[in-house]
C-alpha cells in the first residue's frame, strides 16, 4: 500500500477546497440549509460542472469521472470541513452504487449520466431507523428484517397491472424530500416468502406524500416519504442480493463518513486554535495557558489518528470494490469472505473513531471559544450536532467498534 497521494487525489483536493473556501461560508451555510430542500442548488451544479463531482466514483462510460471510493472519500472530507449541505451523500454515496451494482442495462444507462452531471439527485430509503443496520455497520441481519414484513409496517411491495406498487412510509430519509429519484427498500412476496427488494420512485409519481422533517444536525436534511400505493419499478430483477449489496456498500459508506468526520474535526479544531491564539485572559493570550496547550494536543492527536484510520478505510473500500469486480465465480468462497469482514471492520472502526474525535474536538471548541461557543450566531455548535446527529443516523459508537470486532471475530477463541 502507498499512503502517499497522486496527483490527481492532491488536485482533487486542493480545487474543491477553494471552491467550497469561496461558495460555503458560514453566511452561505446558513442561508442554504433554511431553503425548503436544505441545499443549494446552484452550489451542487457547479460541483457537478466543475468538478464532476455527482460522478467522480462511476464509471466514464456513464459520463463519470472513474475515480474510485478513495477520491470520493477524499471529496466529502472537504465538504466535511465547510459541513457543505450538498445531496453528495445521498446521491453520489448512498445511491449511485446501488444503481450502478444492481440496476439493469437500461437503467444505468438511462439513470447514471443524469446522476454523473448533476441533473438528478437520489436518497436511498430504509424503512424505520435501521439505516445503519441495512449497511451492516451496527448489526447483521440476513433476512431483512429491519425493513419490516408482512403485516410488521416498513415498505410493502406488491405485483400490480404493468409493474409493481409500494405502499408504507419512511422517516428520516436523507434528501428524501427534494431527491428526485427514490432507492425504496421493500418486502415483497407476502408474509410467508417475503424478500427485500429495492425499487425506484419518481419523485413526482402519484401517491407520493413527503415533506422536510427538523433534524438535530439542519445540514443533514432528513425527510419524511409516506407511500400510497405508488407506482414503482423494480431495480434490477428478482434474483439480486440485496442485502449483499446494501453491506457491500456500507464499506463505502463507512469510508466515505469517516473522512467527512475527520474533515470537520480538524476543521473545527484549526478554528479553536486561532481563537486561543487571539483571545487574551489575563494579559495574555488563553492558548498559552499549559492547561488549555494539553486539551488541544490531546484532540489534535485524536483527529490525526481518526484521519489515519479513515484514509486506510477508504483504500480498502476501494480495494475491495476493484477485488469484487475481477474475482471469478469459482474463485469466491473464503477469501472472499474473509476480505470482506476485514475491510467491513475497517471502515466500521475508522467511522466510530472519527466520529468520537469530532465530537471531542467540537466540545473542545465549543467551550474553548466561551460564551459565543454556546450561541447560534457562531458556527461551533454545528459541528457538534454533525457528530450526534451521524451518531443517531449511522450508530453510536460503542455499536460500531463491537459489531465490528464480531466482523473480524476479534473475541473467538483459536481453534485447536
Amino acid at each position: 500500500m502507498d499512503a502517499r497521494f497522486t496527483d490527481e487525489q492532491d488536485e482533487i483536493r486542493r480545487t474543491l477546497r477553494e471552491l467550497l473556501g469561496k461558495r460555503c461560508g458560514p453566511e452561505e451555510l446558513r442561508a442554504a440549509v433554511d431553503t425548503p430542500a436544505g441545499h443549494d442548488p446552484a452550489l451542487w451544479t457547479t460541483l457537478a460542472e466543475q468538478l464532476g463531482l455527482p460522478g467522480l466514483a462511476l464509471p466514464e462510460t456513464y459520463g463519470g469521472v472513474g475515480c474510485t471510493a478513495t477520491e470520493l472519500a477524499l471529496a466529502c472530507e472537504e465538504t466535511g470541513r465547510t459541513l457543505a449541505p450538498t445531496p453528495l451523500l445521498a446521491t453520489a454515496v448512498l445511491a449511485a452504487p446501488l444503481l450502478l451494482a444492481l440496476g439493469t442495462g437500461a437503467q444505468r444507462a438511462e439513470l447514471l449520466p443524469r446522476i454523473a452531471s448533476g441533473a438528478l439527485t437520489a436518497a436511498l430509503a430504509v424503512p424505520g431507523p435501521a439505516l445503519a443496520t441495512a449497511l451492516a455497520l451496527t448489526g447483521h441481519d440476513p433476512r431483512g428484517k429491519w425493513a419490516g414484513g408482512g403485516r410488521a409496517g416498513g415498505v410493502q411491495a406488491r405485483r400490480a397491472e404493468g409493474g409493481w406498487q409500494v405502499y408504507g412510509q419512511v422517516d428520516q430519509v436523507l434528501d428524501g424530500h427534494s431527491a428526485q429519484l427514490l432507492v425504496v427498500a421493500a418486502h415483497a412476496g407476502g408474509f410467508a416468502r417475503s424478500r427485500v427488494l429495492l425499487f425506484l420512485v419518481r419523485g413526482d409519481a402519484a401517491g407520493l406524500t413527503r415533506a422536510r422533517q427538523t433534524a438535530l444536525d439542519a445540514t443533514r436534511p432528513q425527510g419524511r416519504i409516506q407511500l400510497r400505493h405508488v407506482p414503482a419499478e423494480l431495480l434490477g430483477d428478482e434474483t439480486v442480493d440485496t442485502l449483499s449489496a446494501l453491506a457491500r456498500l456500507g464499506d463505502t459508506a463507512a469510508a466515505c463518513l469517516a473522512t467527512e468526520a475527520v474533515g470537520a474535526a480538524g476543521r473545527v479544531l484549526e478554528r479553536t486554535v486561532e481563537y486561543v491564539g487571539q483571545r487574551e485572559q489575563f494579559g495574555r493570550p488563553v492558548g498559552s495557558f499549559q492547561a488549555v496547550k494539553h486539551r488541544l494536543a490531546d484532540a489534535y492527536v485524536q483527529v490525526q489518528a481518526a484521519r489515519s484510520a479513515a484514509y486506510y478505510a477508504a483504500w480498502a473500500a476501494a480495494a475491495e470494490a476493484t477485488a469484487t469486480a475481477t474475482v471469478t465465480a469459482t474463485a469466491t468462497a473464503t477469501a472472499t469472505a474473509a476480505a470482506t469482514a476485514r475491510e467491513g471492520a475497517a471502515g466500521g472502526l475508522a467511522l466510530a473513531q472519527a466520529l468520537e474525535a469530532l465530537r471531542r474536538a467540537a466540545a473542545e471548541g465549543i467551550q474553548l471559544h466561551g460564551g459565543i461557543g454556546f450561541t447560534w450566531e457562531h458556527e461551533a455548535h454545528l459541528y457538534f450536532k454533525r457528530a450526534a446527529g451521524d451518531e443517531l443516523l449511522f450508530g453510536p459508537v460503542h455499536r460500531l467498534r463491537a459489531h465490528a470486532a464480531d466482523a473480524a471475530h476479534v473475541f473467538e477463541e483459536a481453534g485447536p
